[in-house]
C-alpha cells in the first residue's frame, strides 16, 4: 500500500513567483496533491535503473535500416519517413528527454508507455514538487529523486557540442493558447540558457516562420516588434504526428531544412518511433516475457487488458477491457479513429483511499527524476500530480 506524508503550507506563492499559475488554476485546483508519496530509496533507485534499461531496450529493438514495413507497423505517417530515417542515422540529431510511465507491481516495475516526443510535466516534476516540501517545512530533511533540471542542462550542452558549426540560438514553440505547454517550454528554455544557449526564445508555433528559399532559408521568429531572428536550433512541443497531419507543407519544409542542416530539431523525428505505442508490441516480440515489459499486441488479447490508441495522448480513448472481454472503463477523447495497441492489465499500487498511483520517470540522457500521478480510475491528464520524498 502507498504511504503518504501530509504536506501543509501554501505552495501557491512559490508557484506564482515562478510564473506557473496554470498548476493552480480553477480547472487544476486539485492537480498538485497536498501529500507526498513516501518512497524508499531502494525503490527510487529501482525505478531509475528501470528507465535506463528500458531506453537501451528501445534502441536495441529498432531495426537498422528502418524498413517500410516497420514504419507502417508503428503507424508512422508516410510524410515523416524521410525525416525519421535521416534523424535516426545522424548522431547530431539528439533526443533531449522523455518520460517513462511505469506501474509498480508485486513482480517489479512494468513499462506502461514512453512519452518520448512531447512529454509534459516538467514544471511540476522539476519545481512544484520541491516547492511543496519547502512550503510544508520539509526542505531541510526532505530529499527527492529529482535531478531533472540538471539532466536537461547536460542534454542541451551535449546537443550543442554535437553541432558546433551552428549558432547557439534556440527557438522553443508550443501549441497556441496552452499555458501548460508554455510553462514546460519555459523550463526547457531556462535549462538551455544555463547550457550556453544565450538566445532561447519561446513562442506559439503559429508565430514561427519557415522558409526554404533564398537567403532567408531557415526558421524565424519575431523576437521583438518588427525584429525577426533566425534560429539554428528548434525545440517543438508540438507532436510530430500532428504536424504531419495538420501541416504537411510545414512538415515537408522542416524535413528539407533538416537534411541540409539549416536547423536542428528536438525532439528529433526518430522520437516518433519510441512515441508510437505500437512499438510496445514490437518490444514484446523482440524481448518476450522480459521482466520489465507487459504483454502487448496489435491484436486483441484474452483476459484483463487495456486498449490504447497508438498515438493517443492524455489518457484519451484508453479503455480497460475486463476478463469477460467487455469494456470496464473508458476515457472519452479525440483518438478513436487511430489504430490501437492491446496491453496486459497491470494493477497499480493504491493508498488507503483506493487511489491508484502511476510512477513517471523522466529520462534526459539518463533517468533523472521521479513523480507520481494518482486517480481512482484510469490515469488522465487531469489526474493529481503527487510529489515524493525519499525515506
Amino acid at each position: 500500500m502507498v504511504k503518504l506524508l501530509p504536506l501543509g503550507g501554501d505552495v501557491s506563492p512559490a508557484v506564482h513567483a515562478l510564473g506557473w499559475d496554470w498548476a493552480l488554476e480553477d480547472a487544476c485546483q486539485h492537480y498538485v496533491a497536498r501529500e507526498a508519496v513516501l518512497l524508499a530509496e531502494a525503490d527510487a533507485e529501482t525505478l531509475l535503473q528501470t528507465a535506463d534499461t528500458l531506453y537501451e531496450l528501445l534502441v536495441q529493438a529498432i531495426p537498422d535500416p528502418l524498413p517500410d514495413a516497420f514504419l507502417q507497423r508503428l503507424a508512422v505517417p508516410a510524410n515523416l519517413w524521410d525525416a525519421v530515417r535521416h534523424s535516426w542515422h545522424d548522431e547530431r540529431q539528439w533526443h533531449l528527454y522523455g518520460r517513462f510511465d511505469l506501474a509498480l507491481t508485486p513482480e517489479g516495475p512494468k513499462l506502461l508507455e514512453f512519452n518520448a516526443d512531447t512529454a509534459t510535466g516538467l514544471p511540476e516534476a522539476a519545481v512544484v514538487q520541491w516547492a511543496s516540501l519547502v512550503a510544508a517545512g520539509h526542505a531541510a530533511e526532505g530529499r527527492q529523486a529529482n535531478g531533472l533540471f540538471e539532466g536537461l542542462d547536460d542534454q542541451f550542452r551535449h546537443w550543442r557540442a554535437l553541432n558546433r558549426d551552428r549558432r547557439a540560438t534556440l527557438l522553443l514553440v508550443h501549441l497556441p493558447d496552452s499555458a501548460e505547454d508554455e510553462a514546460n517550454c519555459a523550463v526547457l528554455a531556462a535549462a538551455a540558457r544555463a547550457a550556453g544557449f544565450a538566445d532561447a526564445y519561446v513562442c506559439p508555433v503559429d508565430d514561427m516562420r519557415v522558409t526554404v528559399d533564398g537567403p532567408d532559408r531557415g526558421v524565424w521568429a519575431e523576437t521583438v516588434p518588427a525584429q525577426w531572428q533566425r534560429f539554428d536550433f528548434l525545440f517543438k512541443l508540438v507532436p510530430w504526428e500532428i504536424l504531419s497531419a495538420e501541416e504537411p507543407a510545414l512538415t515537408a519544409d522542416l524535413t528539407q531544412l533538416l537534411r541540409t542542416r539549416d536547423v536542428l530539431v528536438a525532439n528529433p523525428a526518430y522520437a516518433l518511433l519510441f512515441q508510437s505505442k505500437a512499438l510496445l508490441a514490437h518490444l514484446w516480440d523482440v524481448f518476450p516475457h522480459h521482466p520489465l515489459l507487459l504483454e502487448a499486441s496489435l491484436s486483441p488479447l484474452p483476459g484483463h487488458h487495456v486498449r490504447k490508441p497508438v498515438f493517443g495522448r492524455e489518457g484519451q480513448n484508453v479503455a480497460e477491457i475486463g476478463p469477460d472481454g467487455l469494456p470496464a472503463a473508458e476515457v472519452p477523447g479525440d483518438f478513436e479513429d487511430q489504430p490501437v495497441l492491446y496491453q496486459r492489465w497491470a494493477e497499480l499500487p493504491a493508498d488507503a483511499q483506493g487511489r491508484r498511483y502511476q510512477a513517471g520517470v523522466f529520462w534526459a540522457g539518463e533517468a533523472c527524476a521521479i513523480g507520481f500521478r494518482r486517480e481512482a480510475g484510469l490515469i488522465t491528464n487531469l489526474s493529481e500530480f503527487v510529489p515524493h520524498v525519499l525515506v
